[in-house]
């Protein structure tokens, strides 16, 4: 699998690994720790010299119960830093982590060459467009509700069916609105039990049925850092033992807080893989 990102290629073949880069106050493990551009740009350099491949850039927190806050406030937080970062290293790929086609927009203008929408379209119908008009990759997540209301119990008959059946329906609505490099994330953590986690965790397989790139999200989740007792700040263990399961069921991209130890599960996949 390659995406063609403005012209450049990004080969898939071997898995890759998507910094996370909150600029929040909020967010549930680094709310608050990037407000400045110093430590911004520190945490970047950081992230790309441990093997990052891609840089994604949020301004809206979706944690769960995560309050709203305005376009334009989106837009003060995560359109200088593009820039910024875009400007500083020009060689890396941004991801802008939006829901909005008018804040994805303003992103691809200033550098960022990747849409990661946790809607997956559907809180903005035109961001189809957007990821169409630009010809960039377009990110498609799943989310049962919004995360102001997403864990309030989540209910499924058989998730994984119901997530790729309405993956199915989403895949074919954008690229008939011309999207053409389509990457798919199940959404661990959004409108998911952690027993719903482990489940679409432990059969990501079925998911190569759509033919298409799967992104896994779970770094310092609650589906870790709840099942064993701890927080945030002591689940990069079991991140790091859940991205290798990840990995074994054919993830191809992990989007991690440590790119460090990401790295090194890659490496050692890579290994095993190539020498069985």
């Amino acid at each position: 699998m390659i995406l063609n990102i403005k012209g450049n290629t990004l080969d898939l073949s071997s898995p890759k690994i998507m910094g996370v880069l909150n600029v929040t106050p909020d967010s549930f493990y680094d709310g608050g720790v990037y407000s400045n551009e110093k430590k911004i740009l520190l945490q970047v350099e950081k992230m790309i010299s441990d093997g990052a491949d891609i840089i994604d850039i949020g301004g809206f927190s979706s944690k769960p119960g995560a309050k709203t806050i305005s376009v334009k406030e989106e837009e003060k937080r995560v359109i200088p830093i593009i820039k910024l970062i875009n400007n500083t290293f020009n060689k890396i790929i941004i991801s802008v982590d939006t829901f909005r086609g008018e804040i994805a927009e303003k992103s691809l203008n200033e550098g960022a060459s990747i849409i990661n929408d946790i809607s997956g379209g559907n809180l903005d119908k035109n961001i189809y467009k957007i990821a169409n008009k630009y010809r960039v990759p377009y990110i498609m997540m799943h989310m049962k509700g919004v995360p102001a209301n997403m864990q309030a119990n989540p209910k499924y008959e058989n998730i994984n069916y119901e997530i790729i059946k309405d993956f199915s329906y989403k895949i074919d609505l954008a690229e008939k609105k011309g999207v053409c490099d389509i990457i798919i994330d199940p959404g661990f953590g959004f409108g998911k039990s952690i027993e719903h986690n482990y489940q679409i965790l432990n059969n990501i397989k079925l998911y190569t049925v759509l033919k298409k790139p799967i992104l896994v999200g779970i770094s310092r989740k609650s589906m870790i850092y709840k099942l064993l007792k701890t927080d945030p700040s002591k689940a990069l263990n079991g991140t790091t033992s859940l991205n290798t399961i990840a990995l074994i069921n054919g993830a191809n991209i992990l989007r991690v807080h440590d790119v460090k130890e990401a790295k090194e599960v890659i490496k050692l996949y890579s290994f095993l893989k190539e020498n069985v």
